[in-house]
């Protein structure tokens, strides 16, 4: 999974978020309609708050085991979502973009958060139980 959102991330013209929620259409796992949802998540939510790639599990556990979620699943998203945080920050410290991205742009700036993007796809199998 990571190597797919790393490459929409990269090349793909998709930002941080978009990329996670892309894959995560590909693999299956959510409709297409979720993706234009991911757009506003991007660049920490477009003020540099919670990575844009975080989000995006965040979004794709809320859908998979929030309240009424479609699926059957026992309402456990903010336990997963909880996880998500603790493990993202064991591997990176934080999870505010500001701090992540290091005021970089361009390239430097995608060499830098894809690796972000990794982590979260990493994560997020983890949580979803399940290898994609």
């Amino acid at each position: 999974m990571k190597d797919k959102a790393i490459e929409y991330y990269k090349n793909g013209g998709c930002s941080c978020c978009e990329s996670v929620i892309k894959t995560v259409i590909d693999e299956g796992l959510c409709d297409k309609s979720l993706l234009p949802v991911a757009t506003a998540f991007a660049g920490g939510m477009s003020s540099g708050c919670v990575c844009g790639a975080v989000a995006a599990a965040q979004i794709v556990v809320g859908l998979h085991f929030g309240r009424d979620n479609a699926y059957g699943n026992p309402v456990t998203a903010r336990e997963k979502a909880a996880y998500i945080v603790e493990e993202f920050k064991k591997r990176n410290k934080v999870t505010c973009c500001r701090v992540l991205s290091k005021n970089l742009q361009g390239i430097e700036r995608k060499n830098n958060c894809a690796k972000y993007v990794a982590d979260v796809c990493e994560i997020l199998e983890q949580v979803m139980r399940v290898k994609v």
